[in-house]
């Protein structure tokens, strides 16, 4: 059995299985949603392992003189990072709801504020709070961190 036969789907024998920097992607046909899934899961417990992976850096602009395609891939690029960043703010004000017992509001402003407040993005911010759910060594503002 093919890694990408999982999930039901007949896919053609070109399809790719890629990591890139927002996460897994099966290339060449419909998407698999057990396999992504199964990918996913590996590189959380690959993180919680020791072996975490880099932080991807936002996508700059696109260079002046870029064809109408490599503009078109460029913003893809930006857009996935963008939904990568707010799935990680997500997480990160579901664990601030839960450790405070706030509404979810409530947890995004202060995790917004507290960004603010130190000059970061909200997002390089919140990667420090989900990463504080698995490791206890994981600094965070006092505002943030565990209630007493």
């Amino acid at each position: 059995m093919r890694p990408h036969d999982i999930g039901g789907a007949h896919p053609v024998d070109t399809d790719v299985v890629r990591r890139t920097p927002t996460g897994w992607r099966v290339e060449g046909g419909p998407e698999v949603p057990d396999l992504i899934s199964a990918m996913v899961l590996a590189d959380l417990l690959n993180s919680e392992a020791g072996n975490p992976r880099p932080r991807a850096q936002a996508p700059g602009r696109a260079p002046e003189n870029a064809t109408e395609v490599e503009r078109l891939r460029h913003t893809i690029s930006q857009l996935e990072h963008a939904l990568h960043s707010r799935v990680v703010v997500e997480q990160a004000i579901g664990v601030l709801a839960e450790r405070h017992t706030m509404p979810t509001r409530e947890a995004f402003e202060r995790l917004r504020s507290s960004a603010r407040s130190r000059g970061r993005k909200v997002a390089d911010l919140a990667r420090d709070v989900v990463e504080s759910s698995n490791s206890p060594l994981t600094v965070l503002p006092d505002e943030l961190g565990v209630s007493p």
